[in-house]
Formats: C-alpha cells, structure tokens, sequence
C-alpha cells in the first residue's frame, strides 16, 4: 500500500475465505424456492458478486440504491431511496446484501420499506459490522466481519467515491485529498 493514510484491517484472501463460508451457509439455510439478492448500491457490488458466486444454489439478483451519508464520514441520518427495485418481493424470501452495517439508520429504515412489500421472509447479509456504533436495532443475520469504530475503504467501501477498487478492507486516517 502506498497510501500512507491507509492501513490494512482485512487483507484480501482473509475477505474471501469468509466470504466463500458465508455462501455455503447461505446455501444451506435457502436449499430450495427462489431466493431474491439485493445488494445495496454502490457499496456493496463487490460483496454480491462474490457471495453469489460462493453460493451452490440459484439466486434472483437486484440493486437498490440508498443513501444517507453523502461524501462525508458520517451519516447525516437522513435516508432516501436512489433506486428502486426492478422485481416484486411478494412472498419471496429476501436477502439484503449490505457492505457494512453501521448506526443501523439506513438499514432500519429500509427493512420497514420492504417488509410493506409482502416478502415472505427478509435477512440480511453485511460483509463488516460495527455494532458499537447502532443507533437502531437491526439483526444482521450473516456477518463477514465484526470491526472496531474506524472509518473504512476498499472492496467496495469508499470516501467520496474513492478507494473502493482496493483488494482489501483499509482504515482511512485523517482527512482525504
């Protein structure tokens, strides 16, 4: 890493071996009936793709685009919808595929937006996990990685939109350029 304000949580092979164990426990507890992925946009693509490909069965995939923070480190508590789904969720088992669970703000809100939409079931899978930091309740059913109260980039995960090409999970220190 040549970044100096970058420091290495979670190398990349530790990311995928979990991520690789998290598909057959998925697999698992959905063996059968049609399983709809929304992965939420733009973070977590990278967790999707690889999750779906770690998985031994047949998923349905969409994206949903919410928002609360911005370009800053924080959230501003405020949510809202960028993009809607494209599929119908009536009677079917639903899993949010989220890159990190924070405050549980965003991912409060949208589990009551859904969960009008008549899913037989929801849960949900976020590859990071700050659970020091909620400020909602929020039950994440599949974790890849529960981390410390630091600001993270890479694989997927950004500061104004920079950083989420990076192989591993990095903590950003001090402010960006």
């Amino acid at each position: 890493m040549t970044n100096p304000k970058l420091q290495v949580l979670i190398p990349a092979e530790k990311i995928h071996s979990r991520i690789r164990e998290l598909g057959e426990q998925i697999s698992s507890d959905y063996p059968t009936g049609n399983l709809n992925m929304v992965c939420i946009l733009k973070g977590a693509a990278y967790f999707m793709a690889d999750l779906s490909r770690a998985m031994r069965r047949e998923v349905f995939i969409d994206f949903m685009g919410i928002s609360s923070y911005g370009k800053g480190k924080r959230s501003s508590g405020e949510v809202k919808v960028t993009k809607d789904l494209d599929f119908s969720l009536e009677g079917a088992s639903v899993l949010i595929v989220e890159d990190i669970v924070d405050s549980g703000v965003t991912l409060n809100y949208l589990m009551n937006l859904l969960e009008q939409r008549r899913p037989d079931s929801i849960r949900i899978a976020a590859l990071l996990d700050k659970p020091e930091r909620r400020l909602r309740p929020v039950h994440v059913h599949y974790v890849g990685f529960q981390i410390p109260d630091r600001f993270v980039v890479g694989y997927g995960l950004d500061y104004a939109e920079k950083y989420r090409n990076l192989d591993d999970i990095c903590m950003l220190d001090g402010p960006s350029e």
